[in-house]
């Protein structure tokens, strides 16, 4: 008989996927956020030109190359093996002990052609902080960035991928998008160049965000091969701009393969 109107007791299983999905979404955001680049592509007019910037990934078979939380010393051995083979990168940068301290090697990032972009001041979590220490960690990078480049970053990457609704509030304001990946070598738990080649390669696909650090041993001995191995399977190297044009970038939404 029912009781009222009691509402029906629900299942031990429900209430579990119910828990799940709530973390899930606290630890990440809504992932109605996330927009792909293939529909950022989808939904945008074409550009001044009438095309789709220098690559066109609808045709094109697009993956970009990021490194968070450098620079570092090892980044201008990168940056002459990226100038070599002729690839794109995007640059998330760290703000403490690394934009501070390898101003040079910021700028030559930017001069090379590079994406440059923010990887806040001292990577926190950034889902644990209030807006305003948010505000913070955001804003320091990009004041440093424009004084060495010339140009206020339009992308960031949180740490850890972890976003929220408030850490969405405070890059809209700000002018930033946020970029996860889909491709991770998990390059801080090895020095191995040639595991850190293996987990990309098996995880490289079209229209894919490959995610490396370039402060870590192994790493940079590692991009050579990559590059070259990707490229004979058919890809094309792309700043993560050009994988989503001619969309724009928009400032608070998460872009996620």
């Amino acid at each position: 008989m029912p009781h009222g109107n009691r509402p029906p007791r629900r299942s031990r299983g429900a209430v579990v996927l119910t828990a799940a999905l709530t973390l899930a979404l606290a630890l990440g955001g809504c992932a109605n956020d996330r927009v792909t680049p293939k529909d950022a592509r989808a939904d945008a007019p074409l550009d001044a030109r009438g095309g789709f910037g220098s690559v066109d990934c609808r045709q094109a078979r697009c993956i970009a190359l990021t490194f968070d939380a450098g620079p570092g010393k090892d980044t201008p051995r990168l940056l002459d093996t990226l100038k070599e083979k002729t690839v794109p990168a995007t640059f998330f940068l760290l703000g403490m002990n690394h934009i501070m301290k390898y101003p040079t090697v910021v700028k030559r990032i930017a001069d090379e052609g590079h994406e440059v972009a923010n990887h806040t001041w001292t990577h926190p979590v950034l889902t644990d902080l209030s807006e305003d220490e948010i505000r913070d960690e955001l804003e320091g990078p990009q004041g440093e960035l424009e004084q060495i480049t010339g140009r206020r970053p339009t992308l960031m990457r949180p740490p850890q991928g972890r976003t929220d609704d408030k850490v969405t509030a405070v890059a809209k304001e700000l002018g930033l998008s946020q970029v996860l990946w889909s491709v991770t070598a998990k390059d801080y738990e090895t020095d191995d160049p040639e595991l850190i080649e293996r987990r990309v390669l098996d995880q490289a696909a079209r229209d894919g965000i490959i995610l490396l650090h370039d402060i870590y041993k192994g790493t940079v001995p590692a991009v050579p091969g990559i590059i070259d191995k990707l490229k004979a399977r058919g890809y094309t190297f792309v700043t993560v701009p050009q994988l989503l044009a001619p969309a724009e970038p928009e400032p608070g939404t998460i872009y996620k393969p």
